[in-house]
């Protein structure tokens, strides 16, 4: 229906009623509204989680007491539990918080953006916010890597980079190689590159990969010299779950310079190392090299919504999706650019410039390391080794056997396999009882704790933390145990 105006009665506006609803007969279930939500203590928390999440989950997150915790709010480098207890932010939702907690700016835009009712999704139509938010990606990215594809997860952003590439190379070189210890998401496509068997279980995964180790260029040109149905290869730049693992700048260079005497294309996950967290906007960026694909997600959301970005060469994107026929092979879902989610971004990537956070993750970033490692040389029994770049660190621990004095490793050393991560999630949970500091875990090397706080991080925070490991590690092997197995009992 049309509502017309006549021109004597121009002035006027003419309104058209709401439709009148059918009759409301559906029953409502026994629903909880959000005030509900928010206020649901611990207990009944716990009996939801139980009920309708993970039973399993619930069992490590008793172990570390971190079922303890309800966070009521949280802004900046902290979370605030129900008790009003600050707790320090050294884990970042694996590195998905570069501008900490409720950035000020970010929810400016996002409270705008929903009192000037603008749209959401508009797939009908271009988006202004999603076309927006692609020239800021490729604005910071290096080369010619300049087409964008919008999804809301890094899994997703990952199988966009694959499927990307497998379509660039050709039906002819459909596989992929990927290296040992890597992690790419849990979505069937890239969990066939996802090195680990707790996360492939017994599902049936695509057969068309070829697995390398990690930083191994030798095996690396092997595969490309017998394999001509090799097309692309896939990598971590940063192996997170692997335990914050790098690869030398030289490895990096031989690999550009073989990708292209191959015809090999390289996708880079920058997923977690992206967006500025190792002290460049990509980790890639610190060996003077540029991949053919690559992919961010995690903080590219500025710690309010799920984003995540594929991002490849223009020639690459062309040959895959260049023409009118192959399109929409892989366009945009319901929710990829959709409106808040892309302010959110456009805003975030502002903020990480305008305030510097890349060259504080650098700076603070090398003041961490130096600090660590200067504990490390303290207790060289408990800490084997420090490694990692900006706001990435790995923190490894000793096996549990080495930790003991000599006349006791041998027997304790045929356990450490069993004991493995027990020493990590000891000190994550008194870290967090003892010292109000959250820390994070690393999936296949359980030894290794993770490091990735927001990129407003700055030096007080590093002295605290590490102040407070110091302190925690003063007490000994036989004391962190004994007061680990009190709080199981406490």
């Amino acid at each position: 229906m049309n509502a017309m105006t006549l021109p004597e009665e121009a002035a006027v506006r003419s309104v058209i009623a709401s439709p009148t609803l059918a009759a409301h007969t559906t029953p409502k279930p026994n629903l909880l509204s959000v005030e509900d939500a928010k206020a649901l203590d611990v207990a009944r928390m716990t009996d939801l989680f139980k009920a309708h999440l993970n039973p399993g989950q619930l069992h490590f997150m008793k172990l570390l007491g971190f079922h303890k915790v309800k966070v009521e709010r949280a802004e900046g480098m902290y979370y605030i539990d129900q008790n009003g207890r600050k707790i320090l932010d050294f884990f970042g939702g694996f590195g998905s918080l570069a501008l900490g907690h409720n950035h000020p700016r970010i929810l400016e835009a996002r409270r705008k953006f929903q009192e000037e009712k603008r749209h959401e999704i508009a797939i009908a139509f271009m988006s202004q916010y999603a076309a927006a938010l692609a020239h800021n990606i490729a604005a910071c990215s290096p080369g010619d890597l300049d087409m964008v594809f919008l999804g809301s997860s890094g899994s997703e952003a990952m199988e966009a980079a694959v499927k990307v590439a497998e379509r660039a190379a050709g039906p002819k070189r459909p596989k992929v190689v990927y290296a040992e210890n890597s992690f790419h998401g849990k979505t069937k496509g890239v969990l066939s590159i996802t090195d680990g068997q707790l996360y492939r279980g017994e599902f049936r995964l695509v057969g068309n990969t070829v697995r390398v180790p990690f930083g191994d260029i030798d095996a690396i040109e092997n595969a490309f010299r017998s394999d001509p149905e090799i097309g692309t290869i896939v990598l971590e730049t940063v192996q997170g779950g692997g335990g914050i693992i790098q690869a030398p700048a030289e490895f990096w260079q031989k690999l550009r310079k073989l990708c292209d005497q191959y015809g090999v294309l390289w996708v880079a996950d920058e997923v977690q190392c992206g967006v500025g967290r190792t002290g460049r906007f990509y980790a890639f960026e610190h060996y003077g090299v540029i991949p053919d694909v690559t992919a961010l997600a995690k903080s590219l959301g500025g710690g309010k919504t799920a984003m995540g970005a594929m991002i490849a060469r223009r020639d690459v994107y062309m040959k895959a999706y260049g023409t009118p026929k192959t399109a929409m092979i892989h366009a945009a879902a319901t929710f990829g650019g959709i409106g808040e989610a892309c302010i959110t971004s456009i805003e975030a990537l502002n903020v990480l410039y305008d305030e510097g956070l890349i060259d504080n993750a650098a700076a603070t970033g090398d003041y961490l390391l130096e600090r660590l490692n200067a504990l490390q040389a303290k207790y060289p029994k408990i800490i084997k080794e420090v490694r990692g770049k900006g706001f990435m660190v790995g923190l490894e621990f000793q096996d549990f056997s080495q930790t003991l004095p000599a006349v006791l490793r041998p027997m304790v050393a045929l356990l450490d396999d069993k004991l493995k991560g027990s020493l990590s999630g000891f000190i994550g949970a008194l870290l967090l009882r003892d010292y109000d500091v959250l820390v994070a875990f690393t999936e296949y090397n359980r030894n290794v704790i993770r490091l990735e706080p927001p990129l407003i991080c700055q030096r007080e925070h590093v002295d605290r933390f590490v102040e407070a490991l110091d302190s925690l590690l003063s007490r000994g092997i036989t004391g962190i145990v004994k007061d680990f197995l009190k709080s199981q009992v406490g």
